[in-house]
């Protein structure tokens, strides 16, 4: 194994390979698709789990824990019973896709699992620090810049649709 500094690399390099890209967990995908199911249906009443685990292709046991945690940050009320089911807790505007995500998958950004302020790095690597901060700034002020509101109007804001127009942005280098 090569020696850096008297400290193993091995380390490093698996820890790269694991943070070489940004993933966005099927739970959180999921949740952020049934909360806007629930918006597009907000005039209905109460959603039935299955009927929106039927709408999205969604598992549905799957399904159940992610609307749990929900109702736990209180973005969807749930009732029992014959007409019960799903509903938003709050109005969609008020509620972001970074809302909806922390509440299935906690921290929006984390590096090796820790949250980028509690990191430290000495040496050559101290830059890094920096660099992780200013990701989760990016990917924060995307994620709370959009509501569900925005998304069940197909209104993104202008900053998002100008990013998602780069041709760039399409591409997986």
């Amino acid at each position: 194994m090569p020696y850096v500094g008297g400290r193993v690399r091995d380390h490093c390099v698996r820890a790269d390979r694991q943070n070489g890209r940004m993933r966005i967990s099927a739970r959180a995908d999921y949740a952020v698709r049934a909360v806007l199911e629930l918006a597009v249906r907000r005039d209905g009443g109460s959603v039935k789990a299955e009927a929106i685990a039927a709408t999205q292709d969604i598992p549905h046991k799957f399904l159940e824990g992610i609307l749990g945690d929900l109702r736990r940050a209180g973005i969807v009320d749930s009732r029992r019973g014959g007409g019960g089911g799903y509903r938003l807790a709050r109005e969609p505007g008020g509620i972001t896709v970074a809302d909806v995500i922390r509440a299935v998958d906690g921290p929006i950004v984390s590096v090796r699992g820790e949250r980028p302020t509690g990191l430290e790095y000495t040496g050559s690597a101290q830059p890094l620090l920096p660099l992780w901060i200013a990701l989760r700034a990016n990917v924060r002020r995307i994620l709370e810049g959009v509501t569900i509101a925005d998304i069940a109007a197909d209104a993104l804001p202008e900053p998002v649709r100008a990013l998602a127009a780069e041709p760039a942005a399409w591409e997986n280098p």
